[in-house]
């Protein structure tokens, strides 16, 4: 039986290099070098790992040709692009803050985006049901004209704009759930009306200037932009309580004919970049739950984009229960500290969390009906 669950990656991707910063947006005097957090290896072990345990062979693995000009024009500016053209033929630079890069990450840059597409192609076209795309450079903080946040290029808004030009799909939903505010698909779909951006993140981490919930889309596009900026130290509870009480139902209220996930593994328990609970069983969870609703309201089309998560031992324990969940195989690893995880105080739902998800979920649906709860996939 051909597979229904595409695994799209390439080699080139892992060949980016932002240089020896560390976990800091650039070097400085008193900063020892370092690897950049951004690092090859977090998505180098989860390709490895999906290898060694034989997830890999219930996938349609699959690359595809780099994002091509005509494709990248769509989102960000031609200033912008010759920019990025003019520092990777020359010695490298920053995309703009805290976006540095080296000769030869533009190429990865612009694999990167293809792989976006490719995913969003192969579902969106009927081909795949579902597809992971291991994408790197990542891209939800990349900006039109300029990139932010280890972002070069917007990965996503590239893919879901090609698809919607191709007549391949309309209504879209994406939904962001790494620990970092998602300002980039927010910045390129802000007034429009037919795509609905919604990021849950770690509240005032990066971008510092946005993510309010307050920031809820402009013009035509006003109420199809929704942000949860949690609390930093928010654990299992908190996004069990986030997803069931408001983001499940406004995706569903919403009824997109495509779902793409921005999926970072940034709120793990293990990252250095962020301050947030999971484990690996809390993202097989949610990607359980978008599954479903895929299912219900868009014939199960439902991508999954690879974008942060800096530890590089737990990374892939994350994705592979995501993939693993996504392509409904049987086929796991043990994760051994997803129970430890799960057992540290605080993880249970704490009642100033409550209290602001419940507020959020009030203040959005206002007089209209949320799904009641026996309608939820």
């Amino acid at each position: 039986m051909t597979p229904r669950s595409g695994f799209f990656w390439h080699e080139r991707c892992f060949w980016h290099d932002p240089g020896a910063i560390g976990v800091f947006s650039a070097p400085g005097e008193y900063l020892q070098p370092q690897p950049a957090s951004e690092s090859p290896e977090s998505k180098r072990r989860l390709k490895n790992l999906l290898e060694v345990s034989g997830l890999i062979d219930e996938l349609s693995v699959r690359k595809a040709p780099p994002a091509s000009q005509e494709a990248l024009a769509r989102f960000h500016t031609q200033r912008y692009l010759e920019a990025l053209a003019a520092g990777d033929a020359g010695r490298g630079g920053d995309g703009g803050d805290c976006a540095p890069y080296t000769p030869g990450s533009l190429a990865a840059a612009r694999q990167s985006a293809g792989l976006a597409i490719a995913a969003v192609e192969a579902v969106a076209g009927g081909e795949l049901d579902t597809a992971y795309a291991l994408c790197r450079p990542p891209g939800h903080h990349a900006e039109a004209d300029r990139g932010r946040g280890f972002c070069l290029l917007g990965n996503i808004p590239v893919a879901v704009m090609q698809a919607r030009a191709a007549g391949r799909v309309r209504r879209v939903a994406i939904l962001d759930w790494d620990v970092h505010h998602g300002n980039g698909q927010q910045a390129a779909f802000y007034a429009e009306p037919e795509v609905f951006t919604v990021s849950i993140h770690q509240a005032g981490n990066y971008p510092l200037d946005s993510g309010a919930f307050k920031e809820q889309g402009m013009g035509a596009g006003a109420g199809a932009n929704l942000n949860l900026p949690l609390p930093p130290g928010c654990g299992i509870g908190a996004y069990e309580h986030a997803m069931d009480a408001l983001v499940l139902p406004a995706l569903e209220a919403f009824a997109p004919e495509l779902i793409v996930v921005a999926c970072g593994y940034d709120a793990c328990a293990k990252d250095p970049l962020g301050k947030m609970l999971l484990n690996s069983a809390a993202f097989a969870r949610m990607t359980a739950q978008v599954k479903a609703l895929a299912e219900r309201v868009c014939a199960g089309r439902l991508v999954m984009v690879h974008e942060g998560g800096y530890s590089e031992g737990y990374v892939p324990l994350c994705g592979h229960a995501v993939i693993q969940t996504l392509a409904g195989s049987a086929t796991a690893v043990p994760d051994p500290q997803n129970d430890e995880i799960a057992a540290w105080a605080y993880q249970a739902l704490q009642p100033h969390q409550r209290a602001l998800i419940d507020g959020w979920r009030a203040a959005w649906f206002g007089g209209r009906r949320p799904p009641r709860d026996e309608e939820r996939p």
